[in-house]
């Protein structure tokens, strides 16, 4: 296992993959090894830790609804308790992430699995409870929320920890090793919410509705606190500052800076990728909800899970497919370009009348959704200050989570009262949206030194 470089005094690591001047690589970072770079970046066995310890989160809200509507017999509060899910991570995940950049990961990740982990079998136990004695479903929507609140979020946190181990080098190679790590994270994102909600779906199924949250609260309590001990979270080491936010009298200056930027208010560019998180969870919710709908009308709505993962399997190799892009090709330019296709692309979908149809509009939709994941957290590298990137990263999570609320909210209505079509416009102005905030990304990110 390689080891963990020193941490770096800022996230400037993140910052070089925006240069527009950036000479290829003759190193051995160059375009054949690129993958194979990242274990020895960051040891071996990192890889697959950061990719299972996320699955749980990825089978939580599925596996909420499943559950409680299996054993309630109402699709109102099995949604009800799935939406508890998303609002309590919407809100969790920026305070955890907040706390790990303060006291460091380790502490924060064990913590939070050793407590999302009760939540979940205070969930299981509530709903059996509701079933068996008369349980009230209050107790079914608390636990669901403190479950989400409590996930541990391995994602945005393994994030957090490759741009700080990719900071060694020349510029172009820790600007490769960058956009290599991102790309790698899109696409485990990717797998994993395509693969979590299919273990729930064949579990529940086949043997019984509780098992897939049983599960996921034995991987949390097990993989996450390997990953929370994992090596590398050495090379993102807790600031704690005083409670004033005043550094200790005697510290040199640009230590002074950085406690400064750990404790105060973030700044205003760190909205624009945050936004752009709820657009892109708005274009995915309010997709699955015309999914739903379409193959509904087309067959059976059981159908929508596969015709969505034809989406994600194409994102998830465009994703990877960034790390060889060219890094004169800035983030703000790939931003707008990937978001503009993303808008004009997803007009294919009003176009299909049949499942074949919609598969072939799905892949090709997918193609600019993933680089578009890497370019906006790769843009959240730039804009967040020393010190806070634990807490920028899992605000983009939680964007994507509440729009992905948003969207299935609003493309569900749209879909019940005026049919798939009608839903599928939401995505497409998500889309449009995002390309928008791009391009206000690039005058930003042009400011910058």
């Amino acid at each position: 296992m390689a080891p963990v470089p020193e941490p770096p005094a800022s996230n400037s690591s993140a910052s070089t993959s925006t240069g527009s001047a950036t000479r290829p690589s003759t190193t051995p970072a160059g375009s054949r090894r690129r993958f194979a770079r990242l274990p020895h970046l960051a040891g071996r066995s990192f890889i697959p830790l950061g990719l299972f310890a996320r699955l749980p989160l990825a089978m939580l809200t599925v596996g909420t609804l499943t559950l409680v509507t299996s054993a309630s017999g109402s699709y109102a509060l099995g949604g009800t308790a799935a939406g508890a899910v998303g609002i309590g991570s919407a809100l969790g995940a920026p305070a955890l992430g907040a706390l790990a950049d303060r006291h460091g990961q380790r502490p924060v990740l064990l913590l939070a699995a050793l407590l999302n982990t009760l939540a979940v079998v205070a969930l299981i136990l509530a709903v059996w409870a509701m079933g068996e004695i008369g349980g009230v479903p209050a107790a079914v929507l608390a636990s669901a929320f403190a479950s989400g609140a409590s996930c541990p979020q391995v994602g945005p946190l393994a994030r957090v920890r490759w741009m700080a181990l990719a900071s060694r080098g020349t510029a172009a190679d820790r600007a490769k090793d960058l956009d290599t790590a991102l790309s790698y994270e899109s696409t485990a994102d990717e797998v994993t919410f395509v693969l979590g909600p299919a273990l729930v779906g064949i579990l529940a199924s086949l043997l019984t509705p509780w098992l897939p949250l049983a599960l996921a609260a034995g991987m949390t309590i097990t993989l996450v606190p390997a990953f929370a001990v994992h090596r590398t979270h050495r090379a993102v080491p807790g600031r704690a500052v005083p409670s004033n936010g005043a550094a200790p009298a005697g510290r040199p200056a640009a230590e002074r800076r950085r406690t400064k930027n750990a404790s105060g208010r973030l700044p205003a560019a760190v909205a624009l990728p945050v936004l752009a998180m709820v657009c892109m969870g708005t274009f995915f919710g309010s997709t699955q909800a015309a999914l739903s709908s379409f193959s509904g009308m087309s067959g059976g709505s059981e159908v929508a899970g596969l015709l969505y993962a034809a989406m994600g399997l194409s994102s998830a190799a465009a994703a990877l497919s960034v790390a060889y892009w060219p890094q004169a090709f800035s983030l703000s330019g790939r931003w707008a370009l990937c978001a503009g296709l993303m808008a004009a692309l997803a007009l294919l979908l009003l176009l299909p009348s049949s499942m074949p149809g919609m598969v072939a509009a799905l892949l090709v939709l997918g193609l600019p959704v993933g680089p578009v994941m890497v370019t906006v957290f790769g843009v959240g590298g730039v804009v967040a200050p020393a010190g806070r990137l634990g807490t920028v990263m899992t605000a983009l999570a939680s964007g994507i989570v509440a729009g992905t609320a948003l969207g299935s909210s609003i493309g569900g209505q749209l879909a019940e009262l005026h049919g798939y079509a009608a839903a599928f416009v939401v995505p497409v102005c998500a889309a449009a949206v995002l390309a928008l905030l791009g391009a206000a990304a690039a005058v930003v990110l042009r400011r910058r030194p």
